[in-house]
This record gives structure tokens, sequence and C-alpha cells, in this order.
């Protein structure tokens, strides 16, 4: 069982009342959740508060009110006991690598455990070699496809060994190959995954999926009964002739 599931521990993500405005945009208006499950899905239209849920659950967003807390840990006031318990993969690779080669940048994941860089970059090279990518230590980041960077941060994540991993569209860089060997790597992983995404069949087994629309929680259940619930709300959206894409 992993921590996430341990009815003794704390839980792994919880929010409680969360106001959220970006500009003067409404995000979130008294959103309350609490994330239990190993394994989330979070689907819903371009701009129904996805990418933001993340951010807030992060720390990277100011509230306006409520709280988020992370195994019991307030999310916006002590980032620095948030270290080892949450991490996140943005959807675009090139937000998140800092450093010019493979190798420097897995390294990078290691540092908190405060052993000297020539170590972390030794150990980033074992685990290169272990999946048959040695080669790749010292490429160029530059040199690497989307999906390839994609696939540096998701080690990265692997590496910090966070208790929970957020993962904001991992597989839309991603070619079927890249695909299926990361649904296999999220089935194996022993974290808390919250999977953010439009491709609904990699979240349609999950135990738990949410559906968010305009920052409201519009459907919260079983993986299956809430993307059906979604495809034929957009089904009917889609056949109204006041229909638009926003």
């Amino acid at each position: 069982m992993s921590d996430a599931m341990s009815p003794s521990a704390p839980c792994p993500i919880h929010l409680e009342h969360v106001r959220l405005l970006r500009g003067t945009t409404t995000v979130f208006d008294d959103l309350t959740l609490r994330l239990n499950e190993s394994r989330i899905g979070l689907i819903g239209d371009n701009g129904a508060g996805k990418s933001s849920l993340f951010r807030v659950i992060c720390g990277l967003d100011k509230l306006q009110s409520g709280r988020v807390s992370v195994w019991g840990y307030d999310a916006q006031s002590r980032p620095a006991e948030r270290v080892g318990l949450i991490g996140m993969m943005f959807q675009n690779p090139d937000d998140q690598i800092i450093f010019p080669t493979v190798e420097e940048e897995l390294a990078l994941s290691l540092s908190p455990n405060g052993l000297p860089r020539k170590v972390n970059c030794q150990q980033a090279r074992a685990v290169l070699t272990a999946r048959g990518l040695g080669d790749w230590a010292e490429r160029a980041i530059g040199s690497l496809s989307q999906g390839q960077r994609q696939h540096v941060c998701w080690l990265a994540l692997m590496m910090a060994s966070p208790k929970s991993v957020l993962l904001d569209e991992p597989f839309s860089s991603l070619d079927l190959p890249g695909r299926v060997m990361l649904d296999l790597e999220i089935s194996k992983a022993s974290q808390q995954v919250i999977v953010s995404t439009h491709l609904l069949d990699h979240v349609r087994g999950f135990e738990r999926v949410i559906w968010l629309d305009k920052g409201q929680v519009r459907a919260d259940g079983d993986g299956a009964s809430v993307c059906a619930a979604y495809e034929a709300d957009v089904a009917a959206r889609c056949l109204s002739p006041h229909f638009k894409i926003d």
C-alpha cells in the first residue's frame, strides 16, 4: 500500500474553500477537494482550471482566500517543507529544464540530498545506463526531440522521488510508443500520480477522475463514468447551433 492509500497518513492534497483570481478573472471560487487516491485524472476543456489547480497545489499562485495542504504542510506559507513531497511536470518541458545537458539536468533533481555534484552526476549516469540511455548523458538538451525532453523531465521527477506527482498534459508531445511507455511508468510508480489530460483513454481506467468546468467540479467519480459523461457533454455541445471553441 502506498503512502497515499495508508489510512494513517495525512491527506496527500487537501484544498479548502480556495478562491483564486487572475487579474479580474475568477479562476476558483470556494473550491474544496480532498485528493486521497493513488491515481487521479483531471479532465475538462481548455481554460477549465486544470493547470491552475496544479499551480495552486505547488504554491505557485497566491490565493485570495482558502488553504491548500500537501501531506499536512501548508502549500502557500511553508515551501521549504514541501521538498520531497510534491513534484510537477509542466506541459512544455522547456519551461522546466534548466541545465544544458541531460546528465546535469538529472543531477539537479538529486541536489536536496546534499551530496557533491560529481556524485549526483554519477548517479544520473547510472540511471540512464540502467534504462539503456547511457548515450544521453552528455547530450545537449537542445538536440533532443520534444518527447525526449519530456522523458528527461519524467526521469528527473522519479529521481527526486516526491510523494505526489502532478503531470500536466504529459502525453501531448509523445508518439504512440512514448505514450505506451509513460502509461507503463505511471502504473509502476509508487507515488500518488495526478494526470491532467485531454487524451481520456489514459485516465479512463483510473480509480478517480475529476471533470473541471470553469473552475468548478462538474463531475467526480470513477474514470470510466466521468470520462463518458464528459464525452457525452462535448458531443451534445458540438451539435448545438451555438457551439464555438473558446
